[in-house]
């Protein structure tokens, strides 16, 4: 009977995982309310409780999936890379690609700062993707691929300039995603040694 009960409860945690996020990607996280959740995902108040403290916990539930879902992406780009300044390039090719959808986009550059609080954001993005990018860099330098720049900073940085990318990339539309993406290149490329 509790194998029932947990299948059961995971399925309605999945399910209001699912709606929000849809929900939040179409409108926003402010223009979501807990009430359209509820009835989009044909489950009650107290299932939603049970699962979640808040909307709040609901959207960084969201935000761990896309992270997770990037995370992934970047492991399988990078793996199948021909040496480590490959995997480094390919795995940040593949984050900037993930990140740049519109959904994960929206929800994990535009407004996951602002609903989580950049503490937050910035410990999500430490625990979903900025190990491999940092394991990236290191892996790099030690194979002498790239100029002898801490790999914390360094990593730091390309974190930084990637959020940017993608966010100015989400605003700007058209070709920009691409322009990005072969800046990233040019800048990656300019670290060779």
């Amino acid at each position: 009977m509790a194998g029932v009960r947990e299948e059961k409860a995971r399925k309605t945690r999945a399910k209001l995982v699912a709606v929000a996020r849809r929900l939040f990607a179409k409108q926003g996280f402010a223009a979501t309310s807990t009430e359209e959740i509820l009835e989009k995902a044909g489950v009650t108040r107290g299932a939603l409780y049970h699962h979640f403290a808040d909307k709040a916990a609901l959207f960084e539930a969201v935000c761990v999936a896309l992270h997770e879902e990037a995370v992934a992406e970047i492991g399988k780009a990078a793996g199948e890379s021909a040496g480590p300044f490959e995997a480094l390039l390919d795995g940040s090719l593949a984050w900037m690609t993930h990140f740049s959808k519109p959904e994960a986009n929206r929800i994990l550059i535009v407004e996951a700062p602002a609903v989580l609080g950049f503490e937050k954001w910035t410990a999500l993005d430490a625990a979903h993707g900025f190990g491999e990018l940092l394991e990236g860099v290191e892996a790099a330098r030690k194979a002498g691929a790239i100029r002898n720049i801490g790999a914390e900073e360094l990593a730091v940085l390309l974190n930084g300039a990637m959020n940017a990318g993608v966010l100015w990339a989400g605003h700007k539309g058209g070709k920009a995603q691409a322009r990005m993406e072969k800046a990233l290149t040019e800048l990656l490329s300019a670290l060779k040694r």
